[in-house]
């Protein structure tokens, strides 16, 4: 991956253009402010202190790092989001999960449903939405195993809900997982491929983010 061109308020900035930005995501950084005081430091007001009229095409949950893709004005923010409601957008996502998977690869097609609000914890439901995840096996090592995962569908925290039902929670889980966090372990989830026509060049643009665990 290409160094990042710069940080905009601890946030790496991996693209830059007129009309949209590519950044990575830490952490532990939430995508979008929440409710109360202490929930008011996001990445999108972050990078609103540069361009106030930025909006998130899409998020990810504040322990999961990674590839965001950020519009600039109403219009690219309508055309961006309009790519991932017909699912034209690749997302790949890698991920370190208890136990050692058998086989080379899967998919969990399951519905997922809302089942609680503090925090916010989604379960599978039969009467959830429509939900499927693709997983690949990279490795197999003694206690967990290192998986490539396409979310086929962006259901909230869609990833985390499949591989524990699967039976696999995802390391450093505070929700999902039996096993609790260590003390300052991360949750093991990061979106490390994002990949989408470009709405004016008509060009497949392609950007890569490293694995940091």
């Amino acid at each position: 991956m290409k160094p990042f061109l710069s940080l905009i308020e601890g946030v790496p900035l991996i693209y830059q253009e007129d009309t949209f930005l590519v950044v990575e995501k830490p952490s532990g950084l939430l995508s979008q402010p929440g409710l109360g005081s202490a929930l008011q430091d996001s990445l999108i007001s972050r990078i609103k202190k540069r361009w106030p009229s930025a909006n998130l095409v899409h998020r990810l949950d504040r322990d999961t790092s990674g590839l965001l893709l950020i519009a600039l004005d109403p219009a690219m923010h309508r055309t961006l989001s309009k790519l991932f409601i017909e699912r034209a957008v690749n997302k790949r996502y890698r991920a370190h999960v208890t136990g050692r998977l058998h086989g080379a690869s899967g998919s969990i097609d399951a519905p997922i449903g809302k089942c609680g609000n503090q925090p916010p914890r989604y379960a599978v439901d039969l009467r959830g939405k429509p939900s499927r995840t693709d997983w690949r096996l990279i490795e197999r090592h003694g206690s967990f195993s290192s998986l490539e995962l396409v979310p086929l569908t962006g259901r909230s925290h869609q990833l985390r809900v499949h591989l524990a039902h699967l039976g696999h929670p995802i390391i450093g889980d505070p929700i999902y997982s039996q096993i609790p966090p260590s003390q300052h372990q991360r949750l093991h989830l990061h979106a490390t491929l994002l990949s989408f026509q470009h709405p004016t060049l008509k060009e497949e643009m392609t950007f890569h983010s490293s694995c940091p665990f």
